[in-house]
């Protein structure tokens, strides 16, 4: 199985994240595993 790994935005004032939770649903739906960062959506108002 494969793993799409997101992790939190490091530089300063970045409030972007990689992946919406509606994305990475689709993922998970096609097979895959998805592994989020602890707080990687939390600047990007996503959670």
């Amino acid at each position: 199985m494969a793993t799409v790994a997101v992790t939190r935005e490091r530089h300063a004032g970045e409030t972007r994240v990689a992946i919406t939770p509606d994305a990475a649903k689709k993922l998970i739906g096609l097979g895959l595993a998805v592994v989020v960062e602890a707080g990687a959506g939390l600047a990007a108002s996503c959670s």
